[in-house]
């Protein structure tokens, strides 16, 4: 029950900043999967999403939480700081990982490293890479290194957007000593099409996550999602 509530702090906390949208998932795992359960992998992951510019930098960071039958039983987070003082791509990077489970444990993980950005001169389209030492508490084996790729696509005057990322990090675990997640979503945003409001901020869409030896499995699954999202203005 302290762990849960913890939680519910925290997820209230981060309401209080005007997240730039929350996203809703139906996750399809266990009915491809026959090893997976409620509990080991909840129907409804609800996500919120911020990213913000400034001229030092930018800030991003999104927690996502997991419903069961039972209520709310888990929260994610990861915040990012990218910070320059100079002109040009390249960007220190900052980055905190951790949460909070009834079910398995989140070691806390501490980055730090170098990005490269790329947008183009409408921001239509853009990706960053970063390479970064990766300190994860706690663990037998604590000092690693992880590289991370995002990337986002708006097209067909904005109705459709691909965005996502993909990390490759080294953490031994039972399977070997490399882990891989990529998320890719897909969206139609409903208000660039003449139907709707252009301040109905809705968009429908998918998550596809792609792994290999993440989350305590053996082996490469792909997990598809059924997703709404608000985006705020």
């Amino acid at each position: 029950m302290k762990k849960i509530f913890l939680i519910c702090l925290f997820i209230s906390a981060m309401l209080q900043v005007k997240a730039q949208n929350i996203q809703l998932h139906y996750d399809f795992g266990r009915h491809i999967y026959s090893e997976f359960d409620e509990t080991s992998r909840p129907v409804l992951t609800g996500t919120i999403e911020m990213f913000k510019g400034d001229k030092w930098g930018s800030t991003y960071f999104f927690v996502d939480f997991d419903y069961t039958q039972k209520g709310l039983t888990s929260a994610y987070t990861e915040i990012s700081r990218e910070l320059k003082f100079w002109d040009g791509p390249f960007s220190a990077h900052l980055e905190y990982n951790g949460g909070l489970s009834n079910v398995i444990s989140f070691e806390n993980a501490y980055l730090a490293g170098a990005t490269y950005t790329y947008n183009n001169s409408d921001f239509t389209r853009g990706f960053t890479l970063s390479a970064m030492y990766k300190y994860i508490q706690k663990h037998q084996d604590p000092n690693n290194f992880q590289i991370t790729g995002t990337w986002y696509l708006h097209c067909f005057d904005g109705k459709f957007t691909c965005s996502g990322f993909a990390d490759l990090w080294r953490e031994k675990n039972p399977n070997g000593y490399f882990i891989f997640i990529s998320e890719p979503q897909f969206w139609l945003n409903l208000n660039k099409f003449k139907a709707f409001d252009d301040k109905f901020n809705l968009s429908v869409g998918s998550e596809i996550e792609l792994s290999h030896d993440f989350s305590f499995r053996d082996g490469f699954y792909v997990i598809p999602t059924l997703a709404l999202k608000w985006t705020f203005d």
